[in-house]
């Protein structure tokens, strides 16, 4: 039986962080569109450079490119609706009992999102989306 956690998860955490820095910087800069525009447009430009960098360094994966890359739009997408769905929802459930202002909770609602995606990404990218060479899974 494979390992759950193996070297493919610190390389897809790295990344993740260049990912992220570009998702995060293109999130904020753009949060005058509102909550959904502004965190997919910076999903995708990070998807875009996730997807090359996660296929080749991070999970080596020998499947084709056009295979591999409707898999992954469909993890990724599955993952935004999912992690920041969920996040959307559990953040204004608790807005209301907080002094906070309301651009406040939005943008921990997007770092909660983030936190839910990055998890949900790496089992679906490692276990859907990207074969690796001599394997199954």
């Amino acid at each position: 039986m494979k390992k759950l956690f193996d070297v493919s998860m610190l390389k897809f955490l790295l990344v993740g962080v260049g990912n992220t820095l570009l998702s995060t910087v293109l999130m904020f800069a753009l949060e005058d569109l509102g909550f959904w525009p502004s965190t997919a447009i910076a999903y995708v430009a990070g998807a875009v450079m996730s997807f090359f960098l996660n296929k080749h360094f991070t999970f080596h994966s020998d499947e084709v490119l056009w295979r591999a890359a409707v898999k992954f739009a469909v993890n990724v997408a599955v993952c935004y609706v999912v992690g920041y769905g969920l996040a959307w929802l559990i953040m204004d459930a608790l807005a209301p009992f907080s002094p906070l202002p309301e651009v406040w909770w939005e943008r921990l609602s997007k770092l909660v999102g983030m936190g839910l995606y990055t998890v949900f990404n790496y089992f679906g990218q490692r276990f859907f989306a990207f074969r690796r060479r001599g394997s199954t899974t």
